[in-house]
C-alpha cells in the first residue's frame, strides 16, 4: 500500500452498499436503480462468496444489502451467512413484502444482521401511490414480525413532496411499532430521474424538514441530508460525502462505483471479474478523484464547514458537474424561497 494512499485515509471502506440483484417484485416510482427484471450476468453464488472473502480480507466492517429486492435472490441467505461467519455486520434494505415469520426466525439467530423496511408514507394511500397497492399493509406486517425479535429494525422512508408533511407521523408510527425511523434523500437516479419533477420536495418542504430534523436526534439519515443539517445536529452524522472515502457501491454484476446513485459508465471504478476488490479500492482513478474532490464554488458559503458542497451525485444528475455544489443545499433553499417572494411582490 503506497504512502500516498495512507495519507488519503481509509485502507478499505467502513461499509459498502452491495446491490445483489436488480430483480424486484415492485416498481417504485423513485427507485434509484430502475429495478424490476434481473440484470444480465449478475454475480454467481461462487463469485458472490468470493467477494465476501475479499471484503473480509479488506476488513470491511459492514455490508448494506440492497437491490432490487435482496430476498428475491435464491442464494441471498447463503451470502448473508458467509458474511456473518466472517464477522461482517449486515444491514438489509427490503420492501418487506417477502418477509415471513419463518424467514424472520432464521435471521433472528444471528446478532450481526439489521433490517430496514421501506415505507413511504404514514398513510396507506400515500405509500401505495409510490410503491404499489397493498405494499403499506405488507410492510407494516413485516415490521411487526421484526419488532417481536431482537433484530435491530427500522422503517426507511424517502422524503418526497407527497410525504414531506407526514414525516413526523412516520416518526410516531415507527415508535408505536417499536422500531426506529431512517429518512433518506430522494435523488434523481434510475426511475427517480424519470419522476424527479413530480416527486422532488420543494425548498420550503426541505427547510421544514431540516428544522424538524434538528429537534429529532433519534432519527437517522446516514449521509443523505448533511447538505440540510443544521448546526444543532451536526455532531450526529457526516458533514461531507463519504463516497470512495468511507463507502462505495458494488452492482449486481460486480462493477464498483463511488455510491449507489452514480452507477453509470462515467463513474465505474472497476470490474470485480477483472480486478480484486482491494486493488480497485486502492488504485481506481475514479475513487481518487472523489477523495480529492473540493467544491471550490461553495468555499465562501457560511455553511461550508457543515456540508462541504453537499451531494456530488445530485450535482451530477441535475447540473452534469460533480464540482458544482449541491443544488438542494440549505443555503440554496433559503435563497430560492427569498427569490420567489421577491417575484411575487414585484
Amino acid at each position: 500500500m503506497s504512502n500516498k494512499y495512507v495519507e488519503m485515509g481509509m485502507r478499505s471502506p467502513v461499509n459498502l452498499t452491495w446491490e445483489v440483484t436488480l430483480a424486484c417484485n415492485l416498481r417504485c416510482n423513485h427507485c434509484l436503480s430502475s429495478s424490476g427484471e434481473k440484470a444480465c450476468n449478475e454475480l454467481s453464488t461462487a463469485e458472490a462468496l468470493d467477494l465476501v472473502e475479499q471484503l473480509h480480507t479488506a476488513r470491511v466492517f459492514q455490508v448494506n444489502f440492497g437491490g432490487g429486492e435482496p430476498f428475491i435472490r435464491p442464494d441471498f441467505e447463503e451470502i448473508l451467512a458467509a458474511c456473518h461467519a466472517r464477522g461482517i455486520m449486515t444491514c438489509i434494505s427490503t420492501n418487506g413484502t417477502l418477509i415471513t415469520a419463518e424467514l424472520v426466525n432464521r435471521l433472528a439467530t444471528n446478532p450481526l444482521v439489521a433490517i430496514q423496511v421501506s415505507l413511504d408514507g404514514a398513510r396507506r394511500e400515500t405509500c401505495d401511490a409510490v410503491r404499489g397497492d397493498g405494499v403499506f399493509d405488507a410492510a407494516i406486517a413485516a415490521v411487526k414480525l421484526l419488532a417481536a425479535t431482537k433484530i435491530p429494525a427500522s422503517i426507511n422512508t424517502v422524503l418526497t413532496t407527497h410525504n414531506a408533511s407526514e414525516i413526523p407521523a412516520m416518526h410516531d408510527l415507527a415508535r408505536s411499532l417499536g422500531v426506529s425511523l431512517r429518512v433518506s434523500r430522494f435523488r434523481p437516479s434510475g426511475r427517480g430521474a424519470d419522476n424527479w419533477e413530480s416527486l422532488r420536495p420543494t425548498p420550503a418542504q426541505l427547510l421544514t424538514f431540516s428544522d424538524w430534523l434538528a429537534k429529532s436526534g433519534d432519527v437517522r439519515t446516514g449521509d443523505s441530508f448533511f447538505s440540510l443539517t443544521t448546526q444543532e445536529r451536526q455532531g450526529l452524522g457526516l458533514n461531507l460525502c463519504g463516497a470512495a472515502k468511507l463507502t462505495c457501491c458494488v452492482s449486481p454484476t460486480g462493477h464498483m462505483y463511488p455510491c449507489a446513485f452514480l452507477q453509470s459508465d462515467r463513474f465505474e471504478a472497476g470490474d470485480l471479474r477483472v480486478k480484486k476488490f482491494q486493488e480497485i479500492w486502492d488504485t481506481s482513478e475514479i475513487y481518487a478523484s472523489f477523495r480529492n474532490l473540493r467544491i471550490h464554488s461553495c468555499e465562501e458559503c457560511t455553511r461550508f464547514d457543515q456540508c462541504h458542497g453537499g451531494c456530488p451525485a445530485v450535482a451530477w444528475h441535475l447540473k452534469n458537474d460533480i464540482n458544482g455544489g449541491d443544488p438542494e443545499c440549505l443555503e440554496r433553499c433559503v435563497t430560492s424561497i427569498a427569490d420567489n417572494r421577491l417575484d411575487l411582490a414585484a
